[in-house]
């Protein structure tokens, strides 16, 4: 098996410059992929990505984009295409995560948090499909959550938000079929190495069958299987929970 199975393809990840989306972006460069870095206030972080991504021996470049407005995807897309002439695959993985009681969410936080978390995946994916029906076709793989399937009523919004890209995703998939295959990972609860857990995080890896939380590796990994070995894959989503969501 090659050990650089994405040799010659070119990915964008949304939300690349820190965190999952970092982690995102160096797996799948080392499977040799040629990076698109997207961010839109990280630039330092976005910046520092691309640089690590380049000692790898491929090509990376960073584009500032926010992904809710949809003029700023057209022309990051654009960008893409003119320097690359081609787009394999496309990981939307910007997206943002607050508490709020219920009583108290206001049109402003619901317009923010679907603007990013369903609003500008539908987007990316829109301007990712047109350049990939140009070519050979692609693959669209989307970060939704274990909040798109179970209902955590502090993150009422939020779970509303990845519920709605679960179902994007499986409509996105029949409508893009047979050349783009489209599916979802959805995370349970990830640590990083520089964090201690919450009370809150504590209470769920408890509760989580294999009694401990993911890594952003373990995120990554799953989305480095649906860009390079998932052929007959299309619609899914794949829950990366430790069990968490088992009934």
């Amino acid at each position: 098996m090659s050990t650089r199975p994405l040799e010659n393809q070119i990915t964008l990840v949304t939300g690349a410059g820190r965190r999952i989306g970092r982690v995102i972006a160096l797996t799948l460069a080392r499977a040799g992929a040629s990076v698109v870095v997207n961010y839109n206030q990280s630039r330092n972080e976005a910046l520092a990505t691309v640089s690590e991504i380049q000692a790898l021996g491929v090509e990376s470049v960073a584009l500032r984009a926010d992904v809710a407005k949809p003029s700023e995807v057209k022309a990051m897309f654009r960008a893409v295409e003119k320097r690359f002439k081609r787009l394999d695959i496309l990981v939307n993985n910007a997206g943002i995560f607050f508490p709020a009681r219920w009583e108290d969410l206001r049109e402003q936080d619901w317009d923010r948090i679907l603007g990013i978390n369903l609003k500008g995946p539908f987007f990316c994916a829109q301007a990712a499909a047109r350049i990939m029906g140009r070519h050979a076709g692609g693959r669209i793989i989307n970060i939704s959550s274990l909040g798109g399937l179970q209902a955590w009523p502090q993150y009422m919004h939020y779970c509303a938000s990845k519920a709605g890209l679960i179902m994007l995703t499986r409509c996105l998939a029949k409508a893009l079929a047979p050349n783009i295959s489209v599916n979802s990972v959805a995370p349970g609860t990830i640590l990083f190495p520089e964090e201690n857990p919450s009370p809150e995080m504590e209470k769920m890896i408890r509760a989580t069958p294999l009694k401990k939380a993911g890594r952003p590796e373990d995120i990554a990994e799953m989305v480095l299987y649906l860009a390079t070995y998932g052929e007959f894959v299309t619609g899914q989503v794949f829950v990366v929970d430790g069990g968490k969501s088992i009934p």
